[in-house]
């Protein structure tokens, strides 16, 4: 974990690989599970959906489905915030006029993040998380986590939820890390997801529509909170803050945990002793070489992602037997696929071009394969089978923008065909290259050149950064705008004679 006061970012490795990371700046307005008093801005019948001004700029997006209506079913749940776009839509939902009405407030949830021109997706069935449960204040319901398995297990856990909840008080779900928790801790913590809503509850009156009313924690705080376990051996963090507030955190809810929490104090940047920015720049790329030899190629479109297998220069044992190279090459890059989703964050509707396999069996060893990888995945996902032309269907959730679009934009130059970092992206880069020269001991003094929209963004919204980068990398540092720059480029000219070191340092 890395953090800023600009930025956070939290980095995720799997058998010493990237396998996902997560990051959050002020200007990205993150609102992913914040909860807002809004105003019903318009109800579409026809799409039983409605518009609700939450007061973040673009109207959220409400369907009946995600209306806080009595529930129905056995109660042996185990779902997540609101009900999404899967089967359950099938069943009979009244209409949505019935029960919404245009300039009516309505206490909400967001659900998924605003993507490109869509606003957020929103819930009215609020749920509050906490380490070890889903308190979900409007329910009725006691539920467990899908992948906590056993059967006596998991009726042992929701006998436990049940005690501890009073009637009429909610409903309940035990999460996945709540599978060895005692009776106490999920008690101590449905008291005060209780207090959370009581406090919710109570300021929802004081408050005018469209308003915020609770904000969910913070990038690297829900991380902890959701993540953290003994299944990860390690957790290390680069700044003395972050570290306290997450000792304390695991100390109150999992103080066998606090040995696995390090403070990293070297003097290259911990990402990059990890070679973190090395991996995120790669997944970036358009081809992901395959160790066989092929690749994959990876499209993002306006309606879904393309994925096409290519086999290379890989030719097996021999020539003899095509079908046995075109399905080692397919295996391998079904798992490379279940990575490179994860790890790009990517969503919605993925395609994959798998290279054509006559063989009805391998096709099924390809389909178990792909799956069995994307089980690790936080993210829901649901493969079909591969077609006759060898194609997979595909989706996955999306609940905010990749990191490629966030971290990214549309390049006006070339006329919206590629992309370009984004100011404040040029900026952060900046700034880690700038460590990288200080932990050198080479430099004395640096003149940072740059586009004038980079200048402009650091005089108008960071006015004080060149002085804490003056005291923190004790470089006499000037900063110099060049209007024949690209906006995503910056050069380091060390000294006198302004000679370039950019290549030296940047990643």
């Amino acid at each position: 974990m890395s953090s800023t006061s600009q930025e956070s970012w939290v980095a995720l490795r799997e058998d010493g690989r990237l396998v996902e990371i997560m990051f959050d700046r002020p200007d990205q307005n993150r609102v992913l599970g914040d909860i807002f008093l809004g105003r019903v801005d318009a109800v579409l019948p026809g799409i039983q959906a409605a518009f609700v001004d939450i007061g973040t700029g673009k109207a959220g997006f409400l369907h009946v489905s995600d209306l806080n209506l009595p529930e129905e079913g056995n109660g042996n749940g185990g779902g997540g915030r609101g009900r999404g776009r899967g089967p359950r839509r099938s069943r009979t939902l009244p209409p949505i006029q019935d029960h919404i009405k245009k300039g009516q407030t309505i206490l909400v949830q967001v659900t998924k993040e605003a993507i490109s021109t869509k606003g957020p997706r929103l819930t009215a069935q609020i749920s509050l998380p906490g380490r070890f449960l889903v308190y979900m204040p409007q329910a009725s319901r006691v539920g467990v986590s899908r992948k906590i398995e056993g059967r006596d297990q998991r009726t042992k856990l929701r006998k436990m939820a049940q005690k501890i909840l009073p009637k009429n008080s909610g409903g309940l779900i035990v999460r996945t890390v709540g599978e060895e928790v005692t009776a106490e801790k999920l008690e101590r913590e449905f008291k005060r997801l209780h207090d959370r809503w009581k406090k919710i509850d109570t300021a929802v009156k004081t408050l005018e529509a469209p308003a915020p009313v609770h904000r969910e924690a913070t990038l690297i705080s829900g991380v902890i909170r959701d993540l953290f376990s003994d299944k990860f051996e390690a957790l290390r963090v680069d700044t003395k803050p972050t570290y306290d507030e997450i000792v304390k955190y695991v100390e109150s809810v999992d103080p066998d945990l606090l040995d696995r929490v390090h403070l990293y104090s070297g003097e290259t940047s911990l990402f990059d002793e990890y070679d973190v920015n090395e991996d995120i720049q790669k997944a970036f790329r358009r081809t992901v070489p395959l160790k066989s030899g092929g690749s994959l190629v990876i499209e993002p479109t306006e309606a879904l992602v393309s994925i096409d297998v290519n086999t290379g220069r890989f030719t097996g044992k021999g020539k003899k037997d095509p079908e046995q190279t075109i399905l080692r090459t397919n295996l391998e890059a079904a798992r490379e696929v279940a990575k490179q989703l994860r790890l790009r964050d990517v969503g919605g509707i993925i395609v994959v071009d798998f290279i054509d396999m006559e063989s009805q069996e391998n096709r099924d060893k390809v389909i178990r394969e792909l799956r069995s990888h994307l089980g690790r995945d936080r993210a829901r996902t649901k493969a079909f089978e591969i077609s006759n032309l060898g194609l997979v269907e595909m989706t996955r959730q999306r609940v905010r923008p990749s990191v490629f679009n966030a971290l990214t934009s549309v390049c006006q130059s070339c006329g919206g065909i590629g992309r370009v970092y984004t100011p404040a992206t040029v900026v952060r880069q900046i700034e880690r290259t700038l460590r990288r020269a200080a932990a050198s001991k080479e430099e004395k003094s640096l003149v940072v050149r740059v586009h004038p929209e980079v200048a402009l963004r650091v005089i108008e919204e960071e006015p004080g950064l060149m002085n804490r980068l003056r005291d923190r990398t004790q470089i006499k540092l000037r900063l110099m705008d060049d209007p024949l720059m690209r906006l995503d480029e910056f050069r380091l000219l060390s000294g006198p004679a302004e000679t370039d070191v950019t290549d030296k340092y940047a990643a």
